[in-house]
């Protein structure tokens, strides 16, 4: 056992207490695998990482990422956060354009955005398939989803592999209440989000009002009660929010999409904010035309929590997932 450099950082927030949180081992030479297992199992986040230096020559530093129920090749809320961490512990870049990450799933690119303020990471290559029928329809019915509320689904794997469903509404997307018990017996990563159609007034009466569709008594389920749009996607046709549109909410501060993950295989009923996830979800929907090149997530209103994520897609067709971070823990711990 030794005294190790210790922080907890808030990731996907500027605002403690908000967003998704991520236990850093910043010094963790040394520790073999059980001990790291055993710390992220005991702190019980989504996440812990531990730095260690790389073995890549090009990169800055190593990171291993733990879930309380085992290890993972990339994470997004991780990458952020660890690097945060670095940076305030005078991490020095070797590159002025970018920091590099070195994890399981290779070299990751992480730029720094807003004067400082906010990082992303760039979204490692994305594989995606058309997910079984058999396996979509039992995650369906462990979501409580009606297939007319399924407007789309693609198998997304970037290092993690989850299985992304776009439903017909922010609404739907917010009401869920999922069976985790059957959830965890499928043992497969769900992401699920809706488009929102049309920018609200301030952040402030946006947020409140997504919480008030969390929370109401009833899903808006027949096509005479949904946005204009959701009821053209459930006659089957192809309405898609126009990036215009998109555009202009963002810049007003605005979420564009509504975001949930679930994971209770791995020990995590419902993540706050999922940086892997709004990664692939992003490849996928721009790609296909459900999203323009740049919009802003928000994640975690079921949980008391307001993440939002930043994707963009830049002229060489890179996505990139960023994030705003704040520590809210900075100390020791002793491993």
């Amino acid at each position: 056992m030794q005294t190790r450099p210790f922080k907890q950082i808030d990731v996907f927030t500027a605002t403690p207490y908000f967003g998704n949180p991520l236990a850093v081992v910043l010094d963790a030479a040394g520790l073999d695998d059980a001990a790291m297992r055993r710390f992220a199992n005991w702190t019980n986040l989504s996440e812990t990482t531990f730095l260690l230096p790389p073995r890549d020559a090009s990169a800055d530093y190593a990171v291993r990422i733990f879930t309380p129920g085992g290890e993972l090749p990339f994470a997004g809320h991780p990458t952020l956060g660890s690097c945060h961490a670095w940076l305030q512990a005078g991490g020095k870049a070797k590159r002025k354009d970018v920091i590099v990450q070195e994890c399981q799933v290779g070299l990751v690119q992480i730029r720094q955005e807003k004067a400082g303020q906010r990082l992303a990471f760039a979204a490692p290559p994305l594989k995606r398939s058309a997910p079984s029928p058999v396996l979509l329809a039992q995650v369906a019915a462990a979501l409580g989803l009606k297939a007319a509320q399924i407007t789309a689904a693609q198998t997304l794997d970037n290092g993690p592999v989850w299985m992304g469903l776009l439903l017909d509404s922010p609404e739907t997307v917010l009401q869920l209440a999922p069976n985790n018990l059957e959830l965890g017996k499928l043992n497969v990563k769900i992401g699920v989000a809706g488009l929102y159609e049309k920018a609200e007034t301030t952040p402030l009466i946006g947020r409140a009002n997504r919480e008030a569709r969390a929370f109401a008594p009833t899903l808006r389920t027949g096509v005479s009660s949904l946005p204009p749009a959701g009821a053209e996607l459930a006659r089957g046709g192809p309405s898609r929010r126009s990036a215009a549109s998109m555009v202009a909410s963002t810049e007003a501060g605005n979420p564009d999409i509504e975001v949930r993950a679930f994971a209770p295989g791995i020990g995590i009923n419902e993540d706050p904010v999922t940086g892997s996830f709004n990664a692939g979800l992003a490849q996928w929907l721009m790609a296909d035309g459900y999203a323009p090149e740049n919009y802003v997530a928000s994640q975690g209103v079921c949980l008391n929590r307001a993440g939002l994520v930043y994707l963009d897609r830049d002229a060489n067709g890179q996505v990139w997932v960023g994030g705003e971070s704040v520590t809210c823990i900075d100390g020791n711990v002793t491993l």
